[in-house]
């Protein structure tokens, strides 16, 4: 990336850790499949195994963990076999969970964005609500749904690494949103009989290769994470401000919401015109999930939170990383503002 480009699209995935790209390159030299019963295949997989425990351990988990490619692939794992009247998930869930569990039931959610924990009256067997939602940042209150007898899936994609994880049941997460490389991420499970056997790898639970650069490489991420979003909460409530004094809008403004993730509405500008303009004055933002901005389709979580079509498509997402610092929040903001009064004259 040019050295005078403004990078604020974390939330879609963030760079690599100096710690993580070192681990990785490292163990690119343990070459050996995990899975092979010879001498080098055994010490594959004496390091896959430290490095689980050392995963489970620095997210605060004591129960299994099975790799996988991402949260995507965690999501359809935990996700893809169980009935639809077997489940209920929010309208406000990352489109990787929508596509596995279409004809569910869906459980209201607030002009807020969070969810209505006593819609409910007659609970599923499952309930997967993500823990802060990838567009708005919005923490949804897992502690307070009414677990019962149903088990709770949450997508931590956004949140782990960051935030402790929320008390569930099975929770994914990606290594490339918490400063470890693309391509790896796991799902973490209390209790395996919750899952279908699908492969010869992960006791049983994912076929393919363990990929152990990446594993190793997500391990360093996560035991070498910062305490950086105090900082991010003090950038992103000047952010707030200066959008606001300039005639925007915030979305989820009074939700609680992680500090590295904000939706601002610029009226009477398309995010589509926005999105061309930040990138021409070298700055990277999105309009929604970074796996639908490419169709720049309007917003499936703005629309639940009671948005409409024209309002909807005015918003655009900013997201901070580690690096983040005020003179990049008060370079987007002048760019910001500039924006909003060329769209008012």
């Amino acid at each position: 990336m040019a050295a005078d480009r403004l990078y604020l699209d974390h939330a879609a995935t963030t760079p690599m850790m100096a710690e993580a790209k070192a681990a990785m390159i490292e163990a690119m030299n343990r070459w050996a499949n995990p899975s092979s019963p010879h001498a080098e295949g055994r010490a594959a997989r004496a390091v896959l195994e430290d490095a689980r425990g050392r995963i489970a351990r620095a997210l605060g988990w004591q129960a299994h963990v099975i790799f996988t490619s991402g949260a995507t692939e965690a999501i359809s794992m935990a996700l893809g076999h169980v009935p639809a009247d077997d489940i209920a998930t929010s309208p406000v869930e990352h489109d990787s969970v929508l596509r596995v569990t279409p004809g569910v039931g869906r459980l209201p959610v607030g002009r807020d964005g969070r969810v209505d924990t006593k819609s409910n009256s007659v609970l599923p067997r499952v309930i997967a609500v993500q823990h802060v939602n990838n567009e708005t940042g919005v923490i949804q209150p897992l502690d307070k749904i009414d677990r019962a007898d149903t088990w709770l899936f949450a997508d931590c994609a956004q949140s782990a690494g960051k935030l402790p994880l929320p008390d569930a049941d099975m929770i994914a997460i990606s290594a490339h949103k918490f400063g470890g490389p693309p391509g790896i991420g796991a799902l973490l499970v209390k209790n395996l009989a919750l899952l279908r056997p699908s492969g010869g790898q992960e006791q049983g639970y994912r076929a393919g290769t363990e990929n152990l650069p990446g594993v190793i490489a997500m391990m360093a991420a996560l035991e070498e994470r910062r305490n950086w979003l105090a900082e991010a909460e003090r950038l992103r409530a000047r952010l707030d401000s200066g959008i606001e004094a300039a005639g925007g809008e915030v979305v989820a403004r009074d939700a609680p919401r992680i500090a590295s993730i904000a939706s601002y509405r610029m009226p009477g500008v398309s995010a589509r015109a926005q999105l061309i303009q930040f990138d021409m004055a070298g700055i990277s933002v999105s309009a929604g999930s970074a796996c639908s901005s490419g169709s720049l389709k309007t917003s499936h979580v703005l629309h639940a939170m009671g948005w409409d079509d024209v309002a909807a498509s005015e918003v655009v997402r900013v997201s901070f990383g580690p690096a983040t610092d005020e003179a990049d929040v008060d370079r987007f903001l002048r760019q910001w503002t500039g924006l909003m009064e060329r769209g008012r004259r």
